[in-house]
């Protein structure tokens, strides 16, 4: 763990948390040395395992037209206290091939595994040709990984003739089992895109009725580094998340539960009761285990390298110039929820300016990667719902704080923007609400005789809230107060999408049962999105 004692003191000091004390105590993560054998001291080249250092799999991400990222980390024994590794650096060789049966390798190399970083492995692959399959896989001390596939995008000047890609999120292990991504394994994909939620963070339950069992401690949610490190490897010894990995390269941002439930920047949820206010150093000093744990587990590029509690995940992904996804953070740098996180009208607190889901650097990140963008769909890979959905039947409206209606300035503001910009075909991908929704989005979705701007397609959960219902209780009245609404269900499942110069189609996918293993799935609806024309409509 983080040795951030000197920020509390810090904080008081100063009466709160700035962003110059926020980064000041980061250095030493900053620092790590994460390539090159030379950066290290002894290295260890010949490890001798007692079991199979590669349980947690491998993985892909981020790719590039030229490269991409190969991950693995090695945990002999994942759920031991430090994966079962000793303290030592560990050099771990990668190759990439042609084929499946590696026999054609293209590349190959060698990368050292620090205990600082749990043993994790994010090879940098450059190089490669565009729009390409590939192979990979590691191997350490006499024992070999799993063959992965992955796959460069294509030439960032050209326009591919198709996309296809999956988005879920919010994948509680207790509360059902991986089955969607069993099936998102077969799919014919090119990508897929995981919008948050990838682990949850409550206690081990062990008296409740639940599918599996958390690891971790039984009396509060998981805060050290070795509690998010053994929750996040608790995940990835599930098949059927590792084989959805070991198939295609995947797109990662966090919601909340990676870290701690509707946290806003450095507000928790939970505030102590009476007089009694949170430490905001000691929730920082959380907010660097979990960011720390997230990095370590995922297929992300150095350049995500946390600094402290400070994890810059927001960046642009580009398929040739059919597609390009801007993936944001709505949790790092936004202002603490409005009206006390309540569902409660658009009023004065929900409309103030001050109010920011994205923070001023991200917002004018996004302005400037959407002006510079040729591509002919842009679509914005991110966490909570955009559209402002009134959840209360009649008066008063209730809209929800947590989702970008409480920030509703902010989100009117970039929805003009786009619009006065005229981006081409603004997509927006979401998850965080374990429901399906497909809306219309408009500067003002109050406005219906104003016109329509983009579309949102809001994917359920894998697992998270159980099996839901088909068609939930109140839905014709949640429908009639919200015209711009054109689907809503809760069951488990996942979202694919097709994407052509002409047409966006997504699918969802639904898996009848989440509780029972091998469940079938089915598309329960398709819609699509013509090019050049805002507006979705029922396939």
């Amino acid at each position: 763990m983080l040795d951030l004692s000197n920020l509390r003191a810090a904080v008081r000091s100063e009466g709160g948390v700035s962003r110059r004390l926020f980064l000041a105590y980061g250095a030493a993560l900053a620092a790590l040395p994460t390539v090159g054998a030379r950066a290290f001291g002894r290295v260890a080249r010949q490890p001798k395992f007692t079991a199979d250092p590669f349980t947690l799999g491998i993985a892909s991400g981020d790719p590039t037209d030229t490269g991409v990222v190969l991950w693995t980390r090695l945990a002999p024994k994942p759920l031991d206290e430090f994966g079962g590794m000793t303290g030592e650096n560990v050099e771990v060789r990668w190759e990439l091939a042609d084929d499946e049966g590696m026999k054609t390798v293209l590349k190959t190399g060698t990368a050292v595994a620090t205990p600082q970083l749990g043993h994790s492995v994010h090879v940098e692959v450059e190089g490669l040709k565009p729009d390409r399959w590939y192979f990979y896989r590691f191997q350490c001390g006499g024992a070999t990984s799993p063959v992965g596939r992955t796959r460069t995008t294509p030439e960032r000047s050209s326009t591919p003739e198709k996309l296809k890609f999956a988005f879920a999120s919010c994948q509680h292990y207790e509360q059902g089992l991986f089955t969607a991504y069993e099936h998102m394994a077969k799919d014919d994909l090119d990508l897929v895109f995981h919008l948050g939620d990838y682990i949850y963070e409550y206690p081990n339950r062990e008296t409740a009725k639940v599918v599996r069992k958390h690891v971790g401690p039984k009396d509060g949610k998981i805060k050290t580094l070795e509690d998010y490190r053994n929750r996040h490897a608790q995940y990835r010894t599930d098949p059927h998340l590792q084989k959805t990995h070991n198939r295609f390269p995947w797109v990662v941002t966090w919601d909340d539960h990676e870290f701690d439930n509707n946290y806003a920047n450095d507000i928790q949820e939970e505030q102590p009761k009476g007089k009694m206010k949170a430490d905001p150093a000691t929730f920082l000093e959380q907010r660097a285990n979990a960011y720390q744990a997230y990095y370590e587990m995922m297929p992300l590029r150095k350049g995500c390298v946390p600094n402290g509690p400070d994890l810059k995940l927001y960046r642009s992904i580009a398929f040739g110039r059919l597609a390009e996804f801007q993936v944001l953070d709505t949790r790092q740098y936004r202002t603490d929820q409005p009206n006390g996180d309540k569902s409660s009208e658009l009023n004065e607190d929900a409309l103030n300016p001050k109010n920011t889901i994205l923070g001023t650097k991200q917002a004018g990140w996004l302005r400037s990667a959407l002006l510079k963008s040729s591509s002919t769909w842009n679509v914005l890979a991110q966490q909570v719902m955009m559209g402002m959905a009134d959840l209360a039947a009649g008066e008063p409206k209730k809209y929800s704080m947590d989702q970008w209606p409480g920030y509703a300035h902010e989100r009117m503001k970039l929805m003009q923007w786009i619009a006065d910009r005229k981006v081409s075909n603004p997509v927006v991908l979401t998850g965080d609400i374990h429901s399906n929704w497909v809306n219309d989005l408009r500067v003002d979705d109050r406005k219906l005789d104003t016109p329509v701007v983009a579309a949102e397609f809001v994917g359920t959960s894998i697992t998270s809230g159980g099996n839901g219902v088909k068609e939930p209780k109140g839905l014709d009245t949640l429908l009639a107060e919200n015209p711009f609404i054109k689907f809503h269900n809760r069951q488990r499942g996942y979202v694919r999408c097709a994407v052509t110069p002409k047409e966006w189609r997504s699918d969802y996918v639904i898996v009848e049962d989440v509780l029972k293993p091998s469940a079938p799935a089915d598309v329960r609806a398709s819609f699509v999105v013509e090019a050049g024309k805002a507006g979705v409509t029922k396939a």
